[in-house]
């Protein structure tokens, strides 16, 4: 069997969704995710000569090759990580299928047959602990046992030109400013209107987005340990592990951090100096689901939990669900698609995946789901073709 074809497109929903397909002479198809960015499509269609003629099966040597193809020394991340990431799914998929079994059984096996999940519900409707609390019990409707706020966008003054002068700027104009004291008073209201709405039992995890300092955010760490969260995330810029390990060892609620950095060599320095709490790789970006299990491996080695951040369509979720199953020391998977109503049906009906907070693993073969090619075709970026 060999690689004939690799062919994208891209989705447009809360995030953009870029899907991938590998294509084999001998008829499989494999279906992949990349973690969005702007020219994926583009560097994908630039590694496809990498692949054509190729063994689908040598998944692990395809990535050092595609590595080296997009980096010459062989250490890198950003948006060729990512566009690697997807097509590395893909071919876990192929895989997969070839063999019959599903793609868990290829990564030693599976720990469990039912991955729980957690409600990223953002930042609710409006800053008022009223619509915060109201937000946290619609996802516990749905059935999830688990969710996630963002507080680092409630300050209108911390973001006060997001929307005039570009995304970019509006975020850098966050970082790192210090929390006044209203800003402090609001997140510990919101956070607390969330925890008496949902109860002492329901895990409440609170998103940072690297937005705070060092000071601010262990002061605010200890502002909000009576409400028993399970995790503090990226509190701090993602670029020095020694002042993020200085929070994590000054917190006292855990800090979860890991979505921002590529490769397990990325990930290193944070694992090795345990610099983290729980450590959340992105599986369609970090490298895909070999380099996850890799990153994996390593922090269970320190003892160190992963969470695994997630942002993807129904595709990317179950690829990153197949090596959740395979690694001892998962502790939950993101789902981020609450307000997106056709989550699901991007999928061929019979698939639904997530139930009662958990995604069942499938039995069928390689990733064991099935595009719904109408639903998918509704959704294509203005910008981006069907799978071309």
């Amino acid at each position: 069997m060999k690689i004939s074809d690799i062919k994208t497109t891209s989705l447009q929903a809360n995030f953009e969704w870029v899907i991938v397909r590998v294509y084999t002479d001998d008829g499989l198809v494999g279906l992949g995710e990349c973690y969005y960015g702007s020219g994926l499509e583009a560097i994908i269609r630039r590694l496809k000569p990498v692949l054509i003629g190729e063994d689908p099966h040598n998944i692990d040597w395809l990535f050092q090759k595609m590595i080296r193809a997009t980096s010459g020394a062989g250490s890198m991340g950003g948006l060729a990580v990512n566009a690697i990431s997807g097509i590395e799914l893909a071919l876990w998929d192929i895989k997969g299928q070839a063999l019959s079994t599903p793609i868990y059984n290829l990564l030693g096996g599976r720990y469990r047959s039912a991955i729980r999940t957690y409600a990223d519900c953002g930042h609710g409707d409006e800053p008022t602990p009223a619509s915060w609390a109201e937000r946290a019990r619609g996802a516990l409707a749905r059935g999830f046992g688990a969710i996630k706020f963002d507080i680092d966008n409630i300050a209108p003054e911390r973001f006060a030109d997001r929307f005039h002068v570009g995304l970019g700027r509006g975020w850098l104009q966050g970082q790192q400013q210090p929390i006044a004291k209203a800003e402090m008073d609001l997140i510990v209201s919101l956070v607390g209107a969330v925890r008496e709405a949902i109860g002492p039992a329901v895990d409440f995890a609170v998103d940072c987005h690297w937005n705070y300092n060092t000071r601010d955010v262990i002061t605010l760490a200890h502002e909000l340990a009576p409400f028993k969260l399970m995790w503090l995330e990226d509190p701090t810029p993602p670029d020095n592990i020694a002042a993020l390990k200085r929070v994590t060892d000054n917190s006292p609620v855990p800090i979860c951090c890991g979505e921002n950095h590529y490769t397990r060599h990325g990930l290193r320095e944070m694992i090795t100096t345990q610099a983290v709490d729980i450590i959340q790789p992105d599986v369609p970006r970090v490298g895909g689901l070999l380099e996850a299990k890799k990153v994996a491996d390593l922090a269970d080695i320190y003892y160190i939990p992963m969470a695994a951040h997630n942002i993807s369509s129904p595709i990317g979720t179950l690829a990153a669900a197949h090596v959740c199953a395979a690694i001892r020391n998962f502790a939950i998977l993101e789902f981020h698609g609450q307000d997106v109503p056709w989550w699901n049906d991007l999928v061929e009906a019979g698939d639904l995946l997530i139930q009662d907070g958990y995604i069942a693993l499938p039995e069928r073969p390689g990733l064991g789901i099935t595009l719904n090619e109408d639903v998918a075709r509704a959704h294509v970026r203005s910008d981006s073709a069907f799978f071309e």
